[in-house]
């Protein structure tokens, strides 16, 4: 029986890029619950239960990414846990108090991210065309090292289903809490032959849904989804959704703390100083979440929680074409003075409204920043996807 400490024990071997991209791309999320994210939104979300810090949170996600890199193991990880905890004053977990605690805590955290990784990078790769040619059947794998199999999953072993076959968008492991099962792909033959020894189809009442878990029969609550199915979903889309039907004190405290850690390509002035010199560059820089929605409602008509704050690549260049010195008190804005926008979105000193050219809302943001007046209009994209408050133009008036 394998050491209940090992790696082989909790049903992963050997970490590789697509599982180690797959923990590192995901954007951290405060949450008091461990269902608060729900099934493919684990694709897109790093969270652990209870833990609402932005800090502790980015602690958390560096430990986990680091020990899927170096193959450290759960030991390693429990040794990084401890260090985080002290280092971040976390008390109140779920665990905490006892050695036993602590262990189930530390394992759950390490083993359900390294299983659904390992899952999600085994995903991208069946599921690439070429792969698919040669091997369009995928089988169901019970793994030997469980102390105290579920039944369901024993019953599964051997399985083999066209990768196509419904059963797969439930019951992909890891299919429940310290499930170590796993999906292999096999050729069209191999397929065949099993489908003919009569495991083609999955029991009957497979896709039944327990009313009290909302998965089907051995799923455990939450797992009933193929993890990797939905990385290709834009991250931003992804947290503006979670925000907008959020509660407005939780959508601004999760608007902050994101802020503070955005996975932005660039900073503001690299990407500035790029277009400036490039103009064929028009993809625009995400620059975070607005936090003062309540604010910016009061003149607007769209409510603009969970709005992005988005950098289109020609409002540098119109600003730098259009609004440099005015012979007077305005300076030219630099790359540095970029950097500002979120500030300036956030901790308005006035704000007003008219409309742009192309007839959308116009918001005026004006703040006094190292006594130079900083005034910015924004357009209100309220669409039905990517709502955003996008620069349009920045004026910037010294104290002369």
């Amino acid at each position: 029986m394998p050491d209940a400490n090992s790696d082989l024990a909790v049903g992963f071997g050997t970490p590789f890029e697509a599982q180690i991209a797959f923990l590192r791309n995901k954007l951290r999320l405060p949450t008091e619950r461990w269902d608060d994210i729900q099934r493919s939104a684990h694709d897109r979300a790093f969270m652990v239960a209870g833990a609402a810090k932005a800090d502790l949170l980015a602690d958390l996600q560096k430990a986990v990414v680091d020990r899927a890199a170096d193959g450290g193991g759960l030991q390693a990880f429990r040794k990084d846990f401890k260090e985080i905890v002290a280092k971040n004053g976390w008390t109140g977990w779920t665990g905490e108090g006892s050695k036993a605690g602590e262990a189930w805590r530390t394992r759950v955290i390490y083993q359900t991210n390294m299983a659904t990784s390992y899952a999600a990078g085994r995903y991208q790769q069946m599921t690439d065309p070429e792969v698919l040619k040669l091997h369009p059947y995928w089988r169901y794998i019970h793994s030997d090292g469980v102390q105290h199999p579920r039944p369901q999953h024993l019953a599964w072993h051997g399985l083999t289903l066209p990768h196509d076959h419904p059963f797969w968008a439930t019951h992909f492991p890891p299919n429940g809490w310290g499930c170590q099962c796993r999906i292999t792909s096999v050729s069209a033959a191999d397929g065949l032959s099993s489908a003919h020894a009569g495991l083609g189809e999955p029991p009957k009442g497979w896709d039944k849904v327990n009313p009290k878990t909302g998965a089907q029969d051995g799923i455990d609550k939450g797992f009933d989804y193929t993890p990797g199915t939905a990385v290709n979903t834009p991250l931003r889309q992804f947290v503006q959704d979670k925000m907008i039907v959020y509660p407005d004190a939780i959508a601004k405290a999760l608007a902050a703390d994101i802020n503070r850690y955005v996975s932005a390509t660039e900073t503001a002035s690299a990407f500035t100083t790029r277009v400036l010199a490039d103009r064929s560059v028009k993809e625009p820089l995400f620059l975070g979440f607005v936090e003062n929605s309540e604010a910016i409602n009061a003149v607007v008509s769209a409510d603009v929680k969970g709005y992005m704050v988005l950098l289109p690549a020609d409002a540098p260049r119109h600003i730098a074409d259009h609004h440099g010195t005015d012979g007077g008190s305005q300076r030219p804005a630099t790359p540095a003075d970029y950097a500002l926008i979120s500030t300036l979105v956030n901790e308005a000193d006035l704000v007003s409204i008219g409309k742009t050219e192309r007839g959308m809302e116009r918001l005026e943001v004006r703040k006094l920043i190292d006594g130079e007046l900083f005034k910015a209009i924004f357009e209100v994209r309220p669409g039905k996807r990517n709502k955003a408050l996008s620069l349009v133009t920045l004026v910037i008036k010294t104290a002369k």
